[in-house]
């Protein structure tokens, strides 16, 4: 794709909508919403690399309940013809349909390939990726299955959510302050998965989220690794325009 002269494509990433409670996250969407209204002023594409919200999972028949401005927002972009690609994070992993014909944003559960304007990205939220954590890429696996999405989906939405903040506020004290600093090239594991990458695939730049602190990490004279941060602490993003890719802060 070529982008068009004057246009810019954004991306952002984990708002984590929810937490720690539902004033703060109606504050931060509210401004997630004023920054997409602002872009899309200028956006020839939106990627919004995972974990919107800090748990989401559709029902057969309906949806979680919260959160409608930037779901409309979103409808809103995709209706003026702007495109938004959706990957899923650790947190918002059970999409099935709802945001392909609602809101016409395709979605995505791997690492894609995009090339725009003759550079080659590699995008997506960068959980499970890289060596080492074999304990979440198992549980991945398992939270991942049809079986598992099955059983979840029978279980009363009450009981349903309850466990999904169990489990996020687990995962959360499980991380506690690794994210607030750079652990280093040689334990950093999105860079190492990256230089994995690179022994057989050339790409200009990797874009991921997951990893909640803002990154712009040079892999080689050509090759940059870029972590988005998050809207939690940095309202932090990523801009390309056409030409250069920076990381922003809001």
């Amino acid at each position: 794709m070529q982008i068009p002269e004057g246009k810019k494509i954004y991306f952002l990433s984990d708002f984590h909508l929810g937490i720690p409670d539902h004033s703060s996250s109606i504050t931060r969407e509210r401004k997630v919403v004023s920054f997409l209204e602002k872009a899309s002023a200028d956006a020839a594409v939106f990627f919004i690399l995972g974990d919107l919200f800090d748990f989401w999972f559709e029902y057969k028949t309906v949806v979680p309940k919260g959160f409608v401005r930037i779901l409309g927002k979103m409808a809103e972009i995709t209706d003026k013809g702007i495109p938004i690609h959706f990957f899923v994070g650790n947190h918002d992993m059970w999409m099935s349909g709802y945001f392909e014909k609602e809101l016409n944003i395709p979605v995505y559960f791997e690492a894609k390939e995009f090339v725009f304007n003759g550079k080659t990205f590699l995008i997506g939220h960068g959980d499970g990726l890289g060596p080492a954590d074999h304990g979440y890429k198992f549980i991945k696996k398992i939270f991942r299955s049809p079986v598992s999405k099955f059983i979840f989906g029978i279980l009363p939405p009450r009981i349903g959510m309850s466990i999904a903040q169990y489990f996020s506020r687990s995962s959360r004290a499980v991380t506690g302050n690794t994210d607030e600093q750079f652990l280093g090239e040689s334990n950093e594991w999105l860079v190492l998965y990256c230089r994995d990458v690179l022994k057989h695939t050339l790409y200009d730049y990797f874009i991921f989220g997951h990893r909640h602190l803002p990154i712009d990490f040079s892999l080689n004279e050509t090759s940059r690794y870029i972590n988005l941060g998050d809207w939690i602490r940095y309202d932090s993003y990523a801009e390309f325009d056409g030409n250069q890719l920076s990381l922003k802060y809001n």
